[in-house]
């Protein structure tokens, strides 16, 4: 037979008692601090997307009532009539998020390494766009690429208009009004959201690295290839995503900047649930553009080598 042994006998000293007091609460500490960023998210991010999820399997009418019914064809019909709308969120979004991190990485190199005491200036004049409303900016952009102004006049006289209108961007001698306004209006918008992590990954980097490669001969160029990129792919990816998710949902810069054959799934969203009331279908595609950008998300991440964001 073998015995159980008893159990250690509670302290009775007081000075222990209080030390093992001040350590419990001390690794509660840290749920605690948690705990209203966990409320939060509950509150306005979990029981949203519950409430929208049951309204995507609903049918009925604003008049009548919606009611629950688990209609999941309404995801197909959502399919089927809005695929091109999808589609063309996905290239203007990537296409902006390309045109983004082309322009943001040579600024934001030069703001990690050349920039100097200037440094701090250049920062706040990428985040200057912050200081005006989303809407105020989008609609600079109508002056800017209007008809007959200096934009336009600019690029007929390089006949890059030409190009673009043979590649269905923008027509012979307009740009308001077509995809090429509405990528346009994306890239600006979005691009201080590419700058920001691709400087603060790139200020991360040591400079001994560089002057390590120096040392071994590294031209500048297979510096960049070697060094400086390869440890900069966290803000690459960070950048990329806080660029691609918001545009693929955008809507105000194919509303103000494109026409009826530019709008975005963001623009049809909006639509149906503001002016056909049908909330079901909203609700249905939002969930399936949702879908299809964490998805996309997922292999992205995947692919690119890195989980370390910045």
């Amino acid at each position: 037979m073998t015995v159980t042994e008893a159990p250690p006998a509670p302290p009775t000293d007081p000075a222990e008692l209080t030390v093992r007091k001040a350590s419990t609460r001390k690794r509660l500490v840290p749920y605690w601090l948690l705990l209203p960023g966990i409320l939060w998210l509950v509150v306005f991010f979990a029981l949203p997307m519950v409430y929208q999820a049951s309204t995507s399997v609903q049918t009925g009418s604003l008049e009548k009532g919606f009611e629950v019914t688990w209609h999941f064809q309404t995801y197909w019909d959502a399919l089927s009539e809005y695929y091109p709308q999808f589609i063309r969120s996905l290239l203007y979004a990537g296409t902006a998020t390309i045109l983004c991190l082309l322009l943001g990485y040579p600024l934001a190199y030069l703001i990690a390494f050349k920039a100097g005491r200037w440094r701090n200036v250049v920062l706040v004049l990428v985040i200057a766009p912050f200081f005006t409303s989303f809407l105020i900016r989008t609609l600079a952009w109508k002056t800017i690429l209007a008809d007959g102004g200096a934009v336009v006049d600019v690029l007929n006289t390089l006949h890059v208009l030409d190009v673009t209108s043979w590649l269905g961007w923008t027509e012979s001698n307009r740009v308001l009004a077509t995809p090429m306004a509405v990528v346009c209006g994306l890239t600006y918008n979005f691009l201080p959201f590419m700058i920001l992590p691709l400087y603060t990954s790139l200020e991360r980097i040591d400079g001994r690295l560089h002057e390590a490669a120096g040392d071994l001969y590294a031209t500048p160029a297979t510096t960049f290839r070697k060094v400086t990129f390869p440890l900069s792919m966290p803000g690459v990816v960070s950048g990329t995503l806080l660029t691609f998710i918001p545009a693929s949902g955008d809507y105000v810069n194919a509303e103000l900047l494109g026409s009826t054959d530019t709008k975005m799934v963001g623009s049809v969203i909006q639509t149906q649930f503001l002016r056909v009331l049908d909330y079901p279908m909203a609700a249905a595609l939002s969930f399936i553009l949702m879908a299809v950008v964490l998805l996309m998300v997922t292999v992205y991440i995947r692919r690119s080598g890195t989980e370390d964001l910045v």
